[in-house]
């Protein structure tokens, strides 16, 4: 059993310390400041829940590297576990523990480094990614590999189903790794730097629609903003969230994002190399709704333009 001190934030890290838990002694959780919500409400975030549901020591640093280091030293861990933890780590904290400290990545590493590894999977449309776990180094992503673990992406699968399967499969890695690391059999492989690939956070720009991309395209961005930030587009000055897409079995002809048919269960919006059916949405000032119950309460034409 080794002492671990486990780095993370957001839900894709909870099924990963709740299998540490488990199996070593984890004698410390960090996770990032809690943030305030729309509504002034402090929001916990999910690692910050679940240390607190199971008495885990908790700490919180505005900024690791600045106020970490003599904290995290007194707890003597034995190894630390990043997942998703969110802020950049100095390399005296990464000195700190003997065995250093491992990282969950979302991609089959050298493939993907960087902030969205499995949104870019979706938006890539890739039909496979992977859990990587690997030693930390001051370079992103770029340190030793430890064990990875392939996984298929299912066919029109959201980012967040994704999320969901890849967490279950980085706390399955990740004690795998664990356990390796202290019988002392762990392999550490150096990437192949000239296969890197790099992905930065969606940005603002990435989330509305462009109707004139392949429908393919169209389709996978809308996966892989689904559930979060989500793709929007506008129609009628307001805009529109788009939550799912498939293509049309009709053949439609028209102009990039012009609705090519309209019935009440069905919508139909041109890209550039055919139509695509638009199944569940959301419209402002209104909730997150199918298509059928979108249309039972708007009205909407052939002809008209989506972002316009």
């Amino acid at each position: 059993m080794m002492r671990v001190v486990f780095l993370g934030t957001p839900d894709f890290g909870v099924p990963a310390l709740e299998s540490i838990s488990r199996s070593h002694q984890v004698v410390g959780c960090v996770c990032q400041p809690d943030k305030v919500g729309s509504r002034g409400r402090v929001e916990y975030c999910a690692v910050k829940k679940y240390a607190l549901e199971h008495d885990l020591p908790l700490y919180q640093f505005e900024k690791i590297s600045r106020d970490g280091a003599e904290v995290l030293r007194a707890l003597e861990p034995d190894i630390m576990v990043t997942a998703a933890y969110g802020q950049i780590l100095s390399q005296e904290i990464i000195d700190i523990a003997p065995h250093g400290i491992i990282n969950i990545h979302g991609s089959l590493l050298p493939e993907l480094r960087g902030a969205a590894p499995i949104q870019y999977a979706v938006l890539s449309g890739l039909k496979r990614t992977g859990i990587t776990i690997l030693n930390t180094v001051r370079k992103v992503d770029a340190g030793e590999i430890i064990l990875q673990k392939p996984l298929d992406i299912l066919p029109y699968e959201t980012c967040g189903e994704l999320f969901d399967r890849m967490a279950v499969l980085g706390a399955e890695a990740v004690t795998e790794a664990l356990s390796l690391i202290e019988q002392g059999r762990a392999v550490y492989t150096p990437q192949d730097e000239d296969k890197a690939t790099f992905c930065s956070k969606i940005t603002a720009e990435q989330e509305r629609i462009d109707w004139t991309q392949p429908r393919k395209a169209v389709i996978d961005l809308v996966r892989a903003l689904n559930p979060s930030p989500v793709a929007w587009t506008t129609y009628g000055g307001k805009r529109l969230k788009i939550y799912a897409l498939r293509p049309s079995e009709g053949t439609y002809e028209g102009k990039c994002g012009q609705v090519v048919a309209c019935t009440r269960k069905t919508l139909s919006v041109m890209c550039a190399d055919g139509a695509v059916d638009v199944t569940e949405l959301q419209a402002e000032n209104s909730r997150r709704m199918d298509i059928a119950s979108y249309l039972n309460g708007h009205r909407c034409s052939v002809g008209e333009v989506f972002g316009e």
